[in-house]
Protein backbone atom coordinates (compact mmCIF):
# COMPACT_ATOMS: atom_id res chain seq x y z
CA UNK A 1 0.00 0.00 0.00
CA UNK A 2 1.41 3.67 -0.73
CA UNK A 3 1.57 4.86 2.23
CA UNK A 4 1.70 8.79 0.47
CA UNK A 5 -1.96 8.26 -0.04
CA UNK A 6 -3.01 7.27 3.35
CA UNK A 7 -4.77 10.30 5.29
CA UNK A 8 -6.55 9.92 8.05
CA UNK A 9 -10.24 11.04 8.36
CA UNK A 10 -10.91 14.66 9.12
CA UNK A 11 -14.35 16.46 10.18
CA UNK A 12 -14.62 17.85 6.91
CA UNK A 13 -14.04 14.38 5.41
CA UNK A 14 -17.03 12.65 7.37
CA UNK A 15 -19.38 15.58 6.67
CA UNK A 16 -19.72 17.33 10.57
CA UNK A 17 -17.63 20.95 9.30
CA UNK A 18 -18.85 23.53 10.38
CA UNK A 19 -18.84 26.63 8.14
CA UNK A 20 -17.72 29.57 9.60
CA UNK A 21 -20.73 31.25 10.55
CA UNK A 22 -21.55 28.38 12.61
CA UNK A 23 -18.11 28.60 14.16
CA UNK A 24 -18.69 31.87 15.56
CA UNK A 25 -21.85 31.20 16.63
CA UNK A 26 -20.91 28.11 18.71
CA UNK A 27 -17.42 30.00 19.92
CA UNK A 28 -20.31 32.50 21.49
CA UNK A 29 -22.02 29.57 22.84
CA UNK A 30 -19.03 28.20 24.55
CA UNK A 31 -18.50 31.13 26.10
CA UNK A 32 -21.65 32.15 27.78
CA UNK A 33 -21.45 28.32 28.76
CA UNK A 34 -17.71 28.76 30.16
CA UNK A 35 -19.40 32.26 32.01
CA UNK A 36 -21.99 30.26 33.82
CA UNK A 37 -20.30 27.73 34.90
CA UNK A 38 -17.23 29.79 36.53
CA UNK A 39 -18.78 33.18 36.42
CA UNK A 40 -18.78 33.04 40.67
CA UNK A 41 -15.01 32.32 39.91
CA UNK A 42 -14.54 35.06 37.61
CA UNK A 43 -16.62 37.71 38.83
CA UNK A 44 -14.55 40.29 40.96
CA UNK A 45 -17.38 40.95 43.23
CA UNK A 46 -20.12 39.53 45.03
CA UNK A 47 -23.93 39.97 43.32
CA UNK A 48 -25.11 41.74 46.48
CA UNK A 49 -22.41 43.85 47.36
CA UNK A 50 -22.35 47.83 46.86
CA UNK A 51 -19.12 49.08 45.63
CA UNK A 52 -19.71 52.66 44.24
CA UNK A 53 -21.00 55.36 46.50
CA UNK A 54 -22.03 56.55 43.13
CA UNK A 55 -25.32 55.06 41.29
CA UNK A 56 -25.55 54.20 38.17
CA UNK A 57 -21.93 54.96 37.30
CA UNK A 58 -20.58 55.51 33.82
CA UNK A 59 -18.51 52.62 32.49
CA UNK A 60 -14.60 52.84 33.49
CA UNK A 61 -11.47 50.84 34.42
CA UNK A 62 -12.30 50.04 37.70
CA UNK A 63 -15.91 48.95 37.04
CA UNK A 64 -15.90 47.89 33.40
CA UNK A 65 -19.45 47.79 32.73
CA UNK A 66 -20.34 50.51 35.26
CA UNK A 67 -22.49 50.12 38.05
CA UNK A 68 -25.90 50.09 38.95
CA UNK A 69 -28.69 51.74 40.94
CA UNK A 70 -27.51 50.46 44.31
CA UNK A 71 -23.89 51.14 43.02
CA UNK A 72 -23.13 47.69 42.80
CA UNK A 73 -20.53 46.27 40.13
CA UNK A 74 -22.63 45.42 36.37
CA UNK A 75 -20.02 42.99 35.26
CA UNK A 76 -20.07 40.99 38.03
CA UNK A 77 -23.79 40.41 38.13
CA UNK A 78 -24.08 39.99 34.16
CA UNK A 79 -21.09 37.18 34.58
CA UNK A 80 -23.44 35.61 37.67
CA UNK A 81 -26.65 36.27 35.72
CA UNK A 82 -25.23 34.12 32.70
CA UNK A 83 -25.85 31.28 35.73
CA UNK A 84 -29.15 31.72 35.86
CA UNK A 85 -29.99 32.70 32.32
CA UNK A 86 -28.09 30.01 30.50
CA UNK A 87 -29.22 27.64 32.95
CA UNK A 88 -32.92 27.68 33.16
CA UNK A 89 -33.09 28.07 29.70
CA UNK A 90 -30.81 24.78 29.20
CA UNK A 91 -32.91 22.85 31.81
CA UNK A 92 -35.75 24.03 30.40
CA UNK A 93 -35.65 23.70 26.92
CA UNK A 94 -34.24 19.42 28.01
CA UNK A 95 -36.67 18.55 30.06
CA UNK A 96 -39.39 19.84 27.27
CA UNK A 97 -37.80 18.96 24.06
CA UNK A 98 -37.09 15.45 25.39
CA UNK A 99 -40.34 15.04 26.55
CA UNK A 100 -42.03 16.16 23.67
CA UNK A 101 -39.98 14.28 21.27
CA UNK A 102 -40.51 10.78 23.17
CA UNK A 103 -44.31 11.45 23.23
CA UNK A 104 -44.61 12.15 19.56
CA UNK A 105 -42.79 9.49 18.30
CA UNK A 106 -44.58 7.02 20.82
CA UNK A 107 -48.18 8.71 19.53
CA UNK A 108 -46.91 8.36 15.69
CA UNK A 109 -46.39 4.51 16.19
CA UNK A 110 -48.55 3.91 18.50
CA UNK A 111 -51.46 5.97 16.63
CA UNK A 112 -55.18 5.29 17.78
CA UNK A 113 -56.77 6.16 20.80
CA UNK A 114 -53.55 7.16 22.41
CA UNK A 115 -52.58 9.38 19.88
CA UNK A 116 -55.99 11.18 19.61
CA UNK A 117 -56.23 11.90 23.37
CA UNK A 118 -53.11 12.32 23.90
CA UNK A 119 -52.69 15.06 21.00
CA UNK A 120 -56.07 16.60 21.89
CA UNK A 121 -54.87 17.39 25.53
CA UNK A 122 -51.64 19.09 24.19
CA UNK A 123 -53.36 21.03 22.13
CA UNK A 124 -55.50 22.54 24.74
CA UNK A 125 -52.52 23.40 26.53
CA UNK A 126 -50.80 25.11 23.72
CA UNK A 127 -53.78 27.27 23.43
CA UNK A 128 -52.53 28.77 26.65
CA UNK A 129 -50.47 32.04 25.83
CA UNK A 130 -47.26 31.53 27.04
CA UNK A 131 -46.29 34.58 28.50
CA UNK A 132 -50.28 34.05 30.54
CA UNK A 133 -49.43 31.10 31.62
CA UNK A 134 -45.75 31.68 32.74
CA UNK A 135 -47.54 34.45 34.57
CA UNK A 136 -50.32 33.13 36.42
CA UNK A 137 -48.73 29.64 37.22
CA UNK A 138 -45.49 31.75 38.62
CA UNK A 139 -48.20 34.14 40.46
CA UNK A 140 -49.93 31.05 42.19
CA UNK A 141 -47.05 28.93 43.62
CA UNK A 142 -44.20 31.21 43.96
CA UNK A 143 -40.97 32.04 42.10
CA UNK A 144 -38.15 29.44 42.24
CA UNK A 145 -36.00 28.01 39.98
CA UNK A 146 -37.53 24.66 40.18
CA UNK A 147 -41.29 26.45 39.72
CA UNK A 148 -39.68 28.34 36.49
CA UNK A 149 -37.86 25.57 34.93
CA UNK A 150 -41.16 23.33 34.94
CA UNK A 151 -43.13 26.29 34.21
CA UNK A 152 -40.78 27.05 31.01
CA UNK A 153 -40.92 23.48 30.14
CA UNK A 154 -44.74 22.69 30.14
CA UNK A 155 -45.13 25.86 27.89
CA UNK A 156 -43.04 24.20 25.02
CA UNK A 157 -43.33 20.56 25.44
CA UNK A 158 -46.96 20.72 23.25
CA UNK A 159 -44.91 22.58 20.84
CA UNK A 160 -42.31 20.42 21.14
CA UNK A 161 -44.78 17.35 20.83
CA UNK A 162 -46.52 18.37 17.35
CA UNK A 163 -42.90 18.91 15.53
CA UNK A 164 -41.90 15.59 16.81
CA UNK A 165 -45.38 13.93 15.46
CA UNK A 166 -45.21 15.22 12.19
CA UNK A 167 -41.73 14.19 11.65
CA UNK A 168 -42.23 10.56 13.05
CA UNK A 169 -45.55 10.92 11.48
CA UNK A 170 -43.98 10.70 8.08
CA UNK A 171 -40.85 8.08 8.50
CA UNK A 172 -43.43 5.71 9.96
CA UNK A 173 -44.54 5.53 6.64
CA UNK A 174 -41.05 4.85 5.27
CA UNK A 175 -40.07 1.34 3.78
CA UNK A 176 -37.77 0.63 6.09
CA UNK A 177 -39.92 1.02 9.14
CA UNK A 178 -42.17 -1.20 7.50
CA UNK A 179 -39.83 -4.28 6.86
CA UNK A 180 -38.22 -3.40 10.68
CA UNK A 181 -42.30 -3.86 11.84
CA UNK A 182 -42.56 -6.79 9.32
CA UNK A 183 -39.35 -8.46 10.87
CA UNK A 184 -41.34 -8.24 14.33
CA UNK A 185 -39.49 -5.51 16.47
CA UNK A 186 -40.94 -3.55 18.57
CA UNK A 187 -41.94 0.05 19.29
CA UNK A 188 -38.76 0.48 21.26
CA UNK A 189 -36.89 -0.35 18.36
CA UNK A 190 -38.72 1.22 16.13
CA UNK A 191 -38.11 4.64 17.80
CA UNK A 192 -34.52 4.48 18.82
CA UNK A 193 -33.41 3.10 15.61
CA UNK A 194 -35.45 3.77 12.83
CA UNK A 195 -37.26 7.02 13.35
CA UNK A 196 -35.33 8.98 16.02
CA UNK A 197 -32.11 9.19 13.82
CA UNK A 198 -34.21 9.63 10.51
CA UNK A 199 -35.49 13.27 12.43
CA UNK A 200 -32.53 14.19 14.28
CA UNK A 201 -31.62 16.73 12.49
CA UNK A 202 -34.88 19.04 12.22
CA UNK A 203 -35.28 18.36 16.33
CA UNK A 204 -31.67 19.72 16.78
CA UNK A 205 -32.80 22.64 15.13
CA UNK A 206 -36.30 23.11 17.02
CA UNK A 207 -34.05 22.10 19.67
CA UNK A 208 -32.00 25.59 19.52
CA UNK A 209 -35.33 27.40 18.79
CA UNK A 210 -37.43 26.65 21.55
CA UNK A 211 -33.77 27.76 23.38
CA UNK A 212 -34.12 30.99 22.06
CA UNK A 213 -37.57 31.25 23.02
CA UNK A 214 -37.39 30.38 26.58
CA UNK A 215 -34.51 32.65 27.34
CA UNK A 216 -36.92 35.27 26.20
CA UNK A 217 -39.96 34.23 27.70
CA UNK A 218 -37.72 33.84 31.01
CA UNK A 219 -36.62 37.57 30.64
CA UNK A 220 -39.66 38.35 30.42
CA UNK A 221 -40.97 36.81 33.24
CA UNK A 222 -37.53 38.57 35.02
CA UNK A 223 -38.72 41.92 33.73
CA UNK A 224 -42.18 41.62 35.32
CA UNK A 225 -40.79 40.78 38.50
CA UNK A 226 -41.34 36.97 38.61
CA UNK A 227 -38.07 35.70 37.43
CA UNK A 228 -34.96 35.21 39.63
CA UNK A 229 -35.52 36.95 42.78
CA UNK A 230 -33.07 39.41 44.51
CA UNK A 231 -30.28 39.98 45.56
CA UNK A 232 -30.07 37.10 42.35
CA UNK A 233 -31.01 38.50 38.99
CA UNK A 234 -30.99 36.82 35.36
CA UNK A 235 -30.32 38.96 32.35
CA UNK A 236 -33.95 40.11 32.65
CA UNK A 237 -33.71 41.31 36.19
CA UNK A 238 -30.81 43.24 35.51
CA UNK A 239 -32.71 45.23 32.71
CA UNK A 240 -35.77 45.46 35.16
CA UNK A 241 -33.87 46.50 37.83
CA UNK A 242 -31.82 49.38 36.32
CA UNK A 243 -34.89 50.02 33.39
CA UNK A 244 -35.49 53.73 35.32
CA UNK A 245 -32.60 54.94 35.41
CA UNK A 246 -31.30 54.37 31.43
CA UNK A 247 -30.69 58.21 30.55
CA UNK A 248 -28.32 58.45 33.66
CA UNK A 249 -26.43 54.88 33.76
CA UNK A 250 -27.28 53.32 29.77
CA UNK A 251 -24.67 51.18 30.95
CA UNK A 252 -26.46 49.38 33.60
CA UNK A 253 -29.19 47.85 31.22
CA UNK A 254 -27.57 48.16 27.56
CA UNK A 255 -25.31 45.08 28.71
CA UNK A 256 -27.27 42.77 30.00
CA UNK A 257 -29.76 43.41 26.42
CA UNK A 258 -26.61 42.76 24.68
CA UNK A 259 -25.80 39.63 26.44
CA UNK A 260 -29.83 38.27 25.84
CA UNK A 261 -29.30 39.03 22.39
CA UNK A 262 -26.05 37.84 21.61
CA UNK A 263 -26.44 34.12 22.96
CA UNK A 264 -29.77 34.25 21.49
CA UNK A 265 -28.49 35.18 18.05
CA UNK A 266 -25.52 32.76 18.30
CA UNK A 267 -27.99 29.73 18.69
CA UNK A 268 -29.75 30.95 16.08
CA UNK A 269 -26.42 30.96 13.55
CA UNK A 270 -25.23 27.38 15.23
CA UNK A 271 -28.27 25.73 14.70
CA UNK A 272 -28.97 27.31 10.82
CA UNK A 273 -25.39 26.11 10.20
CA UNK A 274 -25.72 22.84 11.28
CA UNK A 275 -22.60 20.28 9.51
CA UNK A 276 -23.95 18.79 6.65
CA UNK A 277 -23.86 15.27 7.11
CA UNK A 278 -26.58 16.16 10.70
CA UNK A 279 -28.73 17.81 8.12
CA UNK A 280 -28.95 15.90 5.47
CA UNK A 281 -29.86 12.51 7.75
CA UNK A 282 -33.58 14.14 7.93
Amino acid sequence: MNMTSFRLPTPKNLGYSFNWVGRIGLAVILFWAVIAICGSALAPHPPGEIVDWDFFGAASGKFWMGTDYLGRDVFSRVLLGARYTVGIALASVFLACSGGVILGMVAAVAGGWFDMILSRLLDALNGIPSLLFGLVTVAAIGSSIPVLVGTLAVIYLPGAYRFARALAVNVNTMDFVTVARARGEGTPYLIAREIFPNILGPVLADLGLRFVFIVLVLSGLSFLGLGVQPPNADWGGLVRENIEGLSLGASAVVFPCLAIASLTISVNLFIDNLPTKIRDRS
